[in-house]
């Protein structure tokens, strides 16, 4: 279908809104009515050429005193589902009475089988029937649906001639159209719509990505492709005709098992009901309503092939709080073993959850057999780089590569969605990787191949043709270097981040100036103790200036016992923060000391030999400050802080319980293509015209 049709459908069935509603409902209330008149038109269209096949097998099986009669009345349809009732939708257009319209209009939804029942109860379209016959507009609204200007069939109309009239409409152009129709009502209501849908070209891109690499690897047998954020099921529907057209083409006998989750009842309704019209009713049972996140309704079950656009900047509080709190979730999808890691927490902030739905894709990987599993799924800039080493975006890149699944990322071009126009990259995943892909990572920077659409699509204004996609999983194939593709080793996006300590200095001015402003601290506090304590020290220094607070804190000891006085750790602490003083050129202060053979001295970590022991130095908080060093990094860290850092602070150490390792994925640093400056002479040149430009103006003006 062209452009020039989808929008015409749009604009006509957005306009029906505007022709019957304007008057009865708000503008945000149009949905409740448009959305499952869409879907119910669309059934009803699929079901006119077989009625009255349908209204003969009913007759035949009351006659018998059949009383479960669905099956073969779905039979009798030839699709999944059917209608029993004596109408179809345009026999209703010309009731003169309201009340006989609304016993008409509900005898003919009451007709469909159980599984359209479901999908009108997630519209709770029922509700609204009352309100359209009292506002005098459900017959409006029917006659509206049925124009004969629109085709909402899968087949074609033909005019007298035969030759086609309207063209049909196959399954996911009618998902593109609600979806269409989805993002026009978020609009009005300046909401917005959550989830990105996937457009054709790129969803079978994702397709070729999900299959092409492995084909030759395909079996005769059974296949189960997942969609945790299915939508209106667009994606599973690609994937399975392109896989169904890769299998044929390698002369494999395959079946493909469809299975979906999603939160929206609306979207989840318009899926079932695709699947009805694909004649697929068993599969639509598996597909289910509810959050993908906090919900799993697929737990225990694991898949060949996972394709997903989940939401990405999206807030996921709710679904938080439903699996215990960021602090307390224990959902083994999320938090994980990981090497000598008994728990790593692979959650994000609670702002953005795109990146557990591929957490939550990897924990349903099959790993028991040769083709194990591949997951293709796009995702915002965000999921490259955000969170710091130890954080749980960065746990969950770190996760994927150090087990060596990471296969590529793809950067497609900006505007390739219909409601963002933001930049958007395919993640690749693969618990299978090809032996030459093994321990490396292919990034393709697809952002400049595209083919601008002639009018835009939302915000779409380009699009992959099928040459361009062809190129692309090309690229992904060949497994080569070149301006477009780059190879890394795992290593290259991970890096250890270090704390750097430097030592405190304190000093102590024991002078009676500073003693007299300090008294006036202590009685706050009514600890004037204190002040003998101090006064004590003070003449064992002759109220000098003390370097070396270690020294200050035994005379602090001596005095104490002198004067029988306790000096418990919180006094000592009022001491040394109100008393002391920070000074560069003092002494350290120490922590503890360990004795030699318990501890093994490493100045690299604070820990140094001297005649007391081994001694451990308290640092100044003040001068804390962290580095970031690649895990390629020549010499790893020790070289690096031998290097960069202690060249700079000959004092300072890591402490080395806070190392943490984290992984983020630059596409700019590594395709960054910088632009060549003008030359001074071009520059020169130009200023000068712009003065004889701005000068003959001005000469125009005065003379004038």
């Amino acid at each position: 279908m062209n452009n020039q049709t989808y929008n015409q459908i749009v604009n006509f069935i957005w306009g029906i809104a505007d022709d019957c509603l304007r008057d009865v409902y708000v503008r945000g209330k149009y949905r409740d009515i448009i959305l499952p008149m869409t879907v119910i038109r669309r059934l009803d269209a699929v079901l006119e050429p077989t009625k009255e096949a349908v209204l003969q097998m009913k007759k035949a099986l009351d006659a018998a005193g059949v009383i479960e009669q669905t099956a073969g009345l779905c039979s009798a349809a030839g699709q999944a589902f059917c209608n029993s009732s004596p109408f179809v939708l345009r026999d209703l257009k010309s009731r003169a009475k309201n009340q006989q319209l609304k016993a008409d209009f509900i005898a003919y939804l009451d007709g469909f089988s159980p599984n359209v029942q479901e999908i009108l109860a997630k519209f709770e379209f029922r509700n609204q029937i009352d309100r359209m016959i009292d506002a005098n507009i459900l017959g409006a609204v029917i006659e509206k649906f049925v124009s004969p200007t629109v085709n909402l069939s899968i087949n074609p109309v033909l005019d007298e001639k035969g030759e086609v009239k309207l063209p049909g409409l196959d399954n996911h152009t009618m998902g593109v159209i609600f979806e269409e129709l989805i993002r026009k009502f978020n609009e009005e209501n300046n909401e917005e719509a959550g989830e990105h849908f996937t457009p054709r070209d790129v969803v079978e891109l994702m397709a070729d990505m999900t299959i092409l690499p492995v084909v030759d690897k395909l079996k005769d047998g059974s296949y189960l492709v997942y969609d945790g954020a299915c939508g209106t099921g667009g994606m599973l529907t690609i994937a399975e005709e392109r896989l169904l057209e890769l299998a044929e083409k390698h002369n494999k006998q395959v079946s493909i098992n469809l299975f979906g989750q999603e939160i929206n009842p609306e979207t989840y309704a318009i899926t079932k009901a695709d699947m009805l019209l694909k004649g697929e009713g068993d599969q639509a049972d598996n597909i289910k309503l509810g959050s993908t996140l906090s919900d799993d309704q697929h737990a225990t079950k694991y898949f060949d092939f996972m394709l997903s656009n989940p939401p990405y900047g999206k807030s996921w509080k709710t679904d938080m709080e439903r699996l215990g709190g960021k602090g307390d979730i224990s959902d083994t999808r999320f938090v994980v073993s990981h090497k000598d890691e008994v728990e790593l927490k692979m959650i994000p902030r609670s702002s953005d959850g795109q990146l557990l739905f591929l957490a939550n894709k990897i924990s349903k990987m099959k790993h028991n057999t040769e083709l194990g599993s591949r997951i293709v799924q796009v995702h915002n800039g965000s999921s490259l780089f955000t969170g710091d080493a130890g954080q749980g975006e960065s746990n969950l890149r770190r996760y994927i590569i150090e087990n060596d699944w990471l296969e590529a990322i793809v950067a497609l071009p900006e505007n390739m969605f219909y409601n963002t126009g933001i930049a958007t990259f395919i993640w690749i995943v693969s618990n299978r990787k090809a032996a030459h892909r093994q321990g490396k990572v292919q990034l393709i920077d697809a952002t400049s191949m595209k083919s601008p659409l002639r009018k835009n699509l939302g915000n779409k204004n380009c699009e992959l043709t099928p040459e361009i996609r062809t190129e692309i999983a090309k690229l992904l194939i060949d497994f080569k270097e070149t301006e477009a593709s780059k190879i890394f080793d795992n290593k290259e996006f991970g890096y250890s981040k270090i704390t750097v300590e430097r030592p405190l200095r304190l000093s102590v001015d024991l002078s009676q100036v500073h003693l007299e402003a300090f008294e006036a601290v202590c009685r706050a506090v009514d600890d004037m103790p204190v002040m003998s304590l101090l006064e004590e020290v003070a003449r064992a220094f002759d109220y000098e200036k003390v370097m070396d607070f270690n020294l200050f804190e035994k005379a602090l000891d001596k005095a104490a016992d002198k004067l029988n006085m306790k000096l418990p750790a919180k006094r000592k602490n009022f001491i040394k923060n109100h008393f002391a003083e920070v000074d560069e050129s003092a002494e350290k202060v120490i922590k503890k000391i360990h004795k030699i053979g318990k501890v093994e001295a490493n100045p690299l970590h604070g820990l140094y030999e001297t005649d007391q022991g081994i001694v451990e130095y308290e640092p100044d908080t003040n001068l804390r400050d962290t580095e970031q060093i690649p895990l390629l990094h020549e010499g790893g860290i020790q070289a690096f802080f031998r290097d960069e850092v202690l060249t700079f602070a000959p004092d300072a150490w890591i402490d080395s319980t806070k190392t943490q390792v984290g992984y983020e994925i630059s596409f700019t640093k590594y395709f960054y293509k910088p632009v060549k400056l003008r030359t001074l002479h071009e520059i020169v040149k130009d200023i000068k015209t712009l003065e004889a430009e701005t000068e003959g103006l001005l000469n125009e003006i005065i003379g004038g």
